[in-house]
């Protein structure tokens, strides 16, 4: 049986899926990325040659999270019988290991328990604008080294047991909380204005095509135009997170694991999601990780 499997769902965010296809592409080996092409984009299928590519229609339509999770739950589950474990989970989230555990991803899966899920820490690389100028050319750690705490991307997205996972992927139903020190969640969408600017256009653009709410979309509400603000503003804004020192993080897994609990009578387990005020210096060793 292989070890592991990566699967995402895309609609040109070719940004994002190149980082994506670079990073699982070069763990597992291109044979083992499952990439659902959303819309049948040609520049999708173009930049993910050598995975398995699955078309769909892109027309728009109403319950497009809840539709696109039940797919998602469906080819995990299919998927878990031909590999150990399977990530799942948006093309703007890849997950890493603290190099300082001298292996990486591939290499802790090949040593991880199956029969369980894996939920790593959440953190969001943020652009600091005002001291990162670098423009990104390949890796973006290195270019962009601030983090911030981002406890809703502390995602149950690791699988290998029999398991269904939420609409967005923030829960499962998975009874127990498995936190790995050295395992990480890291969320891109902010990690570089220009890029964020031209994925909030085009996913504006998609729910202005539906013609419906936030509730009838069952989409979140970045994606409507009214819920924007001011791209520049919000980024030039990450200069007042205080800073910490370190990357001692330690206290969060112990804060997700004291607050495990049932999510009411839904099968869905959770813990508390505070927000933090805080950044982070990603250290060195992080640099060309991703």
């Amino acid at each position: 049986m292989q070890t592991a499997a990566a699967v995402t769902m895309v609609r040109d965010d070719a940004f994002f899926l190149r980082a994506w296809l670079s990073h699982y592409g070069e763990l597992f080996g291109r044979q083992n990325c499952y990439v659902i092409n959303h819309g049948y984009g040609e520049e999708v299928a173009e930049l993910a040659k050598g995975c398995n590519v699955i078309g769909i229609p892109g027309d728009p339509h109403k319950n497009f999270d809840v539709k696109r999770w039940g797919l998602l739950n469906n080819l995990v589950g299919g998927l878990r019988r031909y590999y150990r474990h399977v990530i799942v989970g948006d093309v703007d989230e890849l997950i890493v290991v603290d190099p300082q555990a001298d292996m990486n991803l591939l290499q802790f899966l090949e040593q991880a328990p199956e029969k369980r899920v894996l939920t790593p820490l959440g953190l969001e690389v943020i652009h600091r604008v005002d001291i990162e100028p670098e423009v990104i050319t390949d890796r973006i750690l290195g270019p962009r080294r601030h983090v911030r705490p981002a406890p809703h991307y502390s995602k149950p997205c690791i699988v290998s047991a029999a398991v269904k996972i939420s609409r967005g992927g923030h829960f499962s139903q998975y009874p127990k909380l498995h936190t790995p020190e050295n395992l990480y969640l890291l969320h891109l969408k902010f990690c570089d204005v220009d890029q964020y600017t031209g994925a909030m256009d085009r996913r504006n653009a998609i729910t202005q095509e539906m013609g419906d709410d936030i509730k009838g979309t069952s989409i979140g509400r970045h994606w409507f135009t009214g819920e924007r603000g001011e791209d520049q503003k919000m980024f030039e804004g990450f200069a007042d997170l205080k800073m910490e020192e370190g990357f001692d993080l330690g206290f969060m897994r112990k804060r997700m694991q004291r607050s495990f609990k049932a999510r009411g009578e839904t099968g869905y387990y959770e813990f508390n999601r505070p927000s933090f005020d805080t950044q982070y210096v990603l250290p060195e060793r992080f640099n060309g990780v991703i």
